[in-house]
């Protein structure tokens, strides 16, 4: 690597570190707790996994550059300033070991938000070329061909005449003053279409107008995975101009969590300015639906049922109670894993980890936290709301050699809707 890649990458490092940082380093009291809250420690045992630790690039440069005793400890030969080996050596933990849960931000005792300092350490890696092959490919694919996955929108018409053929349902694109505008994953096209079958249900049984964008159908957001903003606000714009230009009311963000935390908590800050429509996520709108009246339902699953919750949706963002009040409304026997809710377990891919291939044994050794979650909850069938966490629960389920069929919460409640109701007026 260079010696002009790793000043960029250092001084990517240097400019992350604001007052809260700064705080959030001097304050830590190495109590450990972060530790026990991180699946990638409990399931190792191992103490490089300790979320703080992964950190250390940033701290040093914090303290070598902004404190007095880091500036003698330099001057004096005590240590030594920050290398390009020592990031090198880091792009593990920062990387194949960090979904950003968000679960050690939320033990924390001195409240330190460690995942947004993983976040800003991720800015220096990317800065000093020490990103991930995975993560740097699928953010390449997704500024120059629009997905992650280089889906285009071909494949998308594709899977939308699809659905239409087999449904009889009309799939809009670009409707001028459509009161919502949904995102998709590239997982949910490509994978899971019976998501994009089931708004299309849900939207014609609610009476809505809605609308798929030729320009912005892709909700996930590289650019947030691998640490760069650039990249995130390139994606995020995309999606605001043309939400803005269909003059939309709701940007509907689906499941996938990560691609909520983009759209909704982190996209006006990208732009630097306020949306001009509101952002929610597609769980939060079907709550909304049935509260209205708008939703009619029939039927309920009679199989023992839990919800994984997706990290950056419950714990990150809040959307706690509305998936639990839609579970109830159609599954009978409906139990919570132990740490449910806020505290549930990471599925062990988020944050990128699943599109990183040297990560994937490390991946498939921590999953053993949900699968012990899965089994003393004793149940027939797991639903959960992100498309990433369904891909990887099923390839983690898969090498546990667990037999558990996984669905999508959306999907289900449209397979309740009770059409004999009549579109509400």
């Amino acid at each position: 690597m260079s010696t002009a890649t790793f000043e960029r990458g250092y001084n990517a490092l240097k400019n992350q570190i604001d007052a809260a940082t700064a705080a959030y380093l001097q304050s830590c009291v190495h109590c450990g707790m972060c530790a026990e809250a991180c699946l990638f420690y409990t399931e190792t045992q191992d103490p490089k996994y300790t979320p703080i630790y992964k950190v250390e690039p940033l701290r040093k440069v914090w303290e070598q550059e902004y404190t007095l005793l880091g500036r003698l400890k330099v001057i004096l030969g005590i240590t030594k300033k920050l290398t390009d080996a020592e990031l090198a050596d880091w792009q593990a933990l920062v990387y194949n070991s960090c979904t950003l849960c968000g679960r050690c931000s939320l033990v924390c005792p001195v409240g330190n938000d460690i995942v947004s300092m993983v976040r800003k350490t991720r800015e220096g890696m990317v800065a000093a070329g020490h990103a991930p092959e995975g993560l740097i490919g699928a953010s390449q694919r997704a500024v120059t061909i629009g997905s992650p996955m280089g889906l285009k929108l071909p494949a998308l018409q594709a899977q939308v005449k699809h659905i239409e053929k087999a449904t009889g349902l009309t799939i809009p694109f670009d409707q001028l003053g459509a009161e919502y505008m949904v995102l998709l994953s590239s997982m949910e096209i490509i994978n899971f279409p019976e998501y994009l079958e089931a708004i299309a249900k849900i939207m014609k049984h609610a009476g809505k107008t809605w609308t798929l964008a030729t320009e912005a159908y892709e909700a996930t957001n590289s650019g947030i995975q691998i640490g760069s903003s650039d990249i995130a606000k390139q994606l995020v714009s995309r999606i605001v101009h043309a939400a803005e230009q269909l003059q939309v009311q709701t940007v509907i963000s689906p499941e996938c969590g990560h691609a909520y935390t983009a759209i909704r908590w982190e996209g006006a800050n990208l732009m630097g300015r306020p949306f001009h429509f509101r952002v929610r996520h597609i769980l939060e709108v079907l709550d909304d639906l049935y509260a209205q009246g708008k939703l009619k339902l029939t039927g309920m699953e009679t199989e023992r049922m839990t919800f994984h919750d997706p990290c950056q949706l419950v714990r990150r963002g809040g959307v706690i109670e509305q998936p639990r009040r839609l579970m109830h409304l159609v599954v009978k026997d409906f139990v919570e894993m132990e740490d449910s809710g806020k505290m549930n377990w990471c599925c062990g891919g988020g944050g990128g980890v699943g599109a990183i291939e040297d990560a994937a044994e490390l991946r498939t050794k921590v999953f053993n936290r949900k699968v012990i979650q899965l089994k003393n909850a004793h149940v027939d069938k797991l639903v959960t709301a992100c498309a990433n966490c369904r891909t990887v629960m099923e390839e983690g389920m898969e090498e546990y050699e667990m037999n558990m069929p996984i669905v999508g919460l959306t999907e289900m409640i449209a397979e309740h809707l009770d059409e004999s109701a009549g579109e509400p007026a």
